[in-house]
């Protein structure tokens, strides 16, 4: 692992890419030994820099929910990432406009987020995250890339902070709301992804790990081995990662998104500079 100065350095060069929509070289292929737990700690330093400049973590992000891309980046379980109030909006309504030129090659997710009414250990279970969760809803996570041609491997992703750019979080629904089986529900439900009115692609909610809700399972998981373990505390929310591919985005487009098999509303987003 590259020593406590080196990953510092790393972590402010993010920083200012991030804060200035300006893309780098990789650093799996500039920075020697640089893995998942130097991303981490990467993230870890990135992080504290937010907190002190006056941002809140309000969640999490998931990322690399679908295994089947898991052989292609080396990885065998998802990711995570803080997301803050200054990059999550929790829509009035089911349509808004999202200034796009602060990111760096934009992409859309439609997912399903989770908020939480209760703490969750590391070795919590299915139904013990069913039982956590009060309110679901459908939103969209937009992606970026600080890598010239979302070219990387994972650990620069976990540095870039999972790759996050906002999170558009539709109208929230009471988790009843989905019936006495909520996990078959999110399991079948399917969403189609239009752009300016031209369906792009429809995926289904068991693309994310076979459910939403074991991607909660898996993230557990992921911070019970964490050398700093940063337990899901209830308040949160968590974004459970894309059930269509990353679509690219550009200014003046209007992407909309329509939910089947389950009562959570399809948002519309039109992108401006």
């Amino acid at each position: 692992m590259p020593t406590a100065p080196d990953l510092y350095a790393i972590a402010l060069e993010i920083k200012a890419a991030q804060d200035s929509a300006q893309q780098i070289e990789p650093f799996t292929a500039r920075v020697q030994d640089f893995d998942l737990p130097s991303a981490y700690s990467v993230a870890s330093l990135l992080h504290r820099e937010r907190l002190a400049e006056g941002a809140i973590p309000v969640g999490r992000k998931i990322g690399f929910t679908n295994p089947d891309v898991w052989p292609r980046f080396g990885i065998e379980e998802p990711i995570w990432s803080y997301v803050y109030d200054t990059t999550v909006v929790q829509l009035q309504d089911s349509q808004t406009n999202c200034p796009i030129e602060r990111f760096s090659e934009p992409r859309i997710e439609p997912e399903i987020v989770f908020h939480f009414g209760s703490d969750l250990s590391a070795d919590a279970q299915l139904l013990d995250v069913v039982n956590a969760i009060d309110w679901v809803a459908h939103g969209f996570e937009i992606v970026q890339s600080h890598f010239p041609g979302w070219n990387f491997k994972v650990p620069d992703t976990v540095a870039d902070g999972g790759l996050h750019g906002a999170l558009l979080v539709g109208p929230p629904r009471p988790l009843e709301t989905l019936g006495t089986d909520p996990v078959s529900v999110l399991e079948s439900l399917s969403v189609n992804l239009l752009s300016d009115g031209q369906l792009i692609e429809t995926g289904k909610g068991s693309n994310v790990l076979g459910n939403p809700f074991a991607a909660i399972v898996h993230l557990l998981s992921v911070l019970g081995k964490q050398p700093n373990p940063a337990p899901l505390k209830a308040g949160e929310i968590v974004t459970t990662g894309t059930i269509t591919t990353a679509q690219p985005v550009r200014v003046g487009q209007t992407w909309r998104s329509e939910v089947k098999g389950a009562e959570l509303a399809g948002l519309t987003i039109h992108f401006v500079p």
